[in-house]
């Protein structure tokens, strides 16, 4: 079956078209262009969102749940309900988050998420998870958040061994302090692997920084928050992320992690190639006041604030309002802040064929309103929302 999409432009997201059809197929785009350009088959099923832009489907590479579940829970039908969530907030794909914990209840969560996304039902009606980030547990005890000290370890060959046959596969992504004993072993170690490594949750300074980066991180997680603060004479962490061209960095912009001026000054210094935007968000997400699972401790929440012990744990921030945030924050535009949830964060997990709108692509598409605000969502070719009232159907 063949769909043609229709709407006022399109964002690659590097490229900007007005007019645009994308012909999908098989779960894939086919082609896409102008209407000038882009003759629609006679066969074609055709969907037309007047005033609306195309952008590809957004993707969290730092979520711990939503709607109610945590991944660490392990339940297929919760994960379900929570890939279901993201969809009707534009996000396409993303990396299941785990959170610190004691070895045996680790490896158990990393292990049934491995086998969740392995028999994940490509029904398209929802989110892919595609992979595992595994934030902690080899994180500084003196910037470690909310994560439970106790289960805190430093790096080790074997069991980085262990986790990553736990996941069979599906480790894409670990957040390590690079000043840890053992830190920049198991960095490298990760990276033959193809896995990838961001510094964070970190006291280290900026030789330690650079270690890590020497050894094969690219990527530093959620930037500011759990690090040391910047000083002028010891830039630490923090100074390298910021200065470098060598390593991406992961912001949450939901003005309460980071300050709305400090996210644009980020954006500034990472400019559009290199800032990543995800919502580290938990179980919380959608759900209304109240108490909800972070891994194996409940957090509290009220209005916009996630916390355990008045300390900040998580969010309750969805990807498509953080892509509005950003608007706001920084005067950017659509098509600039969309980058930041959908080019950007693929390149950092090496996904060539989600993030971006071309010929040979996962039909992942989140359809938007001018201001950002998410009309429908394709998910590997299949309208995930339906909203009719927002689509004329050819």
């Amino acid at each position: 079956m063949i769909t043609a999409i229709t709407a006022a432009e399109l964002l690659t997201p590097t490229e900007q078209i007005s007019s645009p059809v994308v012909l999908i197929e098989d779960e894939v785009i086919t082609r896409f262009g102008s209407r000038e350009t882009v003759e629609i088959p006679a066969n074609a099923t055709l969907l037309d969102y007047p005033g609306a832009t195309f952008a590809p489907g957004f993707i969290d590479i730092h979520i711990h749940g939503s709607a109610g579940y945590d991944v660490m829970q392990g339940d297929q039908k919760g994960l379900e309900t929570m890939a279901s969530f993201l969809a009707h907030r534009g996000v396409t794909s993303f990396l299941a988050t785990t959170v610190t914990a004691e070895r045996p209840a680790l490896l158990t969560a990393v292990e049934r998420l491995a086998e969740q996304i392995h028999n994940w039902p490509s029904d398209g009606t929802m989110a892919t998870p595609f992979g595992i980030h595994m934030e902690g547990p080899w994180i500084s005890k003196l910037r470690c958040g909310v994560h439970p000290t106790s289960a805190i370890e430093n790096p080790s060959l074997e069991m980085f061994d262990r986790y990553y046959r736990a996941a069979d596969g599906y480790l894409r992504l670990i957040t390590i302090a690079p000043e840890l004993p053992g830190a920049t072993e198991v960095i490298r170690e990760a990276v033959k692997h193809g896995v990838r490594v961001s510094l964070g949750h970190t006291d280290g300074q900026l030789s330690d920084a650079d270690a890590g980066i020497q050894a094969g991180a690219t990527h530093a997680t959620h930037t500011f928050n759990a690090m040391r603060p910047l000083n002028h004479r010891e830039p630490g962490v923090l100074g390298r992320v910021l200065e470098s061209t060598a390593i991406t960095a992961e912001i949450i912009a939901d003005g309460i992690h980071v300050d709305p001026v400090v996210v644009d000054l980020f954006l500034r210094c990472k400019g559009g190639d290199q800032a990543i935007l995800v919502t580290d968000a938990t179980s919380a997400a959608g759900m209304p006041d109240g108490k909800y699972k972070l891994g194996t401790f409940e957090v509290t929440v009220t209005g916009d604030r996630c916390e355990l012990n008045g300390n900040l744990a998580g969010s309750v921030l969805t990807l498509d309002r953080a892509v509005r945030n950003v608007m706001q924050f920084s005067g950017r535009s659509l098509g600039e802040s969309v980058r930041l949830a959908t080019a950007n964060p693929a390149r950092v997990v090496g996904e060539s064929n989600r993030g971006t709108i071309r010929p040979g692509a996962r039909a992942d598409i989140t359809v938007l309103s001018p201001k950002g605000e998410v009309i429908e969502c394709f998910a590997a070719g299949r309208a995930t929302l339906a909203k009719s009232s927002n689509r004329a159907i050819g």
